[in-house]
């Protein structure tokens, strides 16, 4: 017999019944909430002798995938969270493995989830959901909750981001960077996520009376605006990056102009200089005290001359 981590026998009025043991036959509840954590040991065969064959194997999955799935009378249910422990990284999201069927909901996970613990501390409480139907509510409801506050702090960065791009800082690029690799790897799961709860909301099953469902479809709602809110933070972070790269290419092709007729300036020059610096028999001034001095002379004005040529065709 595996370890629990939790286990509840919740009644029709909230009430909850401490487990310690899952073999142990339940006395007149309204279903069984076992929980467990993937590392403990004799798990999987635990659930293989009597859970399906299909959702023993989703359950002991180490790496999953939101997904929704009627198997038989019960609901193989994976879902995401976002990871509020502490020193965690919000964006690392938590999986969570369900298994529904009359009677019985089983979990496991790999790392600890707030909203279930919630769940839990209500039970300890005595206000436990009354059904299996309620406990699912209860959980999504409360994934999402904690979803959305997630991206509400995200896209008042991504506000931040925009208000700062006309006047980007040294680290701002960075910053930028790592906002939407959060954004992406929130995405990457809220969107599975999303397509789950919308499969979860249509099942057909005495599991989810029709309050529940509609109760689900509100709580789809709510991911599906979270899943736009991070599409449209990201588009909204890819034009302040778009911004960035074109005022550091403007900036580029401006100092690269400068340099370029400053280096046209200073060419006739050099030429002039080059050729009366060749030391032949022959060359002029050589000994006239104020050859050197001319030559400085002639030198300006060939750069003021070109400098207002260069004015005239509006180079400058």
């Amino acid at each position: 017999m595996p370890e629990l981590l939790w286990g509840f026998d919740i009644f029709d009025d909230g009430r909850a019944a401490p487990v310690t043991d899952a073999d142990i036959p339940p006395d007149g509840q309204a279903y069984r909430w076992v929980h467990f954590d993937l590392a403990t040991p004799d798990l999987e065969p635990w659930l293989a002798d009597r859970i399906p064959e299909l959702a023993a194997a989703a359950l002991a999955q180490s790496e999953t995938r939101p997904r929704c799935e009627r198997l038989g009378d019960g609901i193989l249910l994976n879902l995401r969270g976002v990871n509020l422990n502490p020193g965690a990284s919000v964006d690392d999201m938590i999986s969570l493995r369900l298994w529904l069927a009359p009677g019985l909901v089983v979990t496991t996970r790999l790392r600890q989830l707030m909203a279930l613990s919630a769940v839990k501390e209500d039970c300890d409480a005595g206000n436990a959901p009354s059904s299996i139907a309620a406990f699912v509510d209860d959980l999504t409801i409360g994934l999402t909750d904690r979803l959305e506050g997630v991206v509400l702090e995200l896209e008042d960065q991504a506000d931040g981001m925009e208000e700062a791009m006309f006047h980007p800082t040294s680290d701002m690029g960075s910053d930028l960077a790592r906002l939407r690799q959060r954004m992406i790897k929130l995405r990457r799961f809220v969107g599975p996520q999303r397509d789950a709860m919308v499969k979860l909301s249509a099942l057909d099953t005495p599991l989810l009376d029709g309050d529940t469902l509609g109760s689900i479809r509100r709580t789809t709602d709510r991911i599906t605006r979270a899943v736009e809110a991070l599409d449209a933070a990201r588009d909204r972070l890819m034009v302040v990056q778009d911004h960035i790269d074109a005022q550091a290419a403007q900036t580029l092709g401006r100092n690269s102009y400068i340099l370029s007729v400053v280096a046209a300036i200073f060419l006739p020059l050099g030429f002039v200089t080059g050729l009366f610096g060749v030391n032949v028999a022959g060359m002029p001034g050589t000994e006239w005290a104020f050859a050197f001095a001319l030559l400085c002379l002639t030198s300006a004005a060939i750069g003021l001359a070109l400098y207002w040529l260069f004015r005239r065709m509006k180079w400058l």
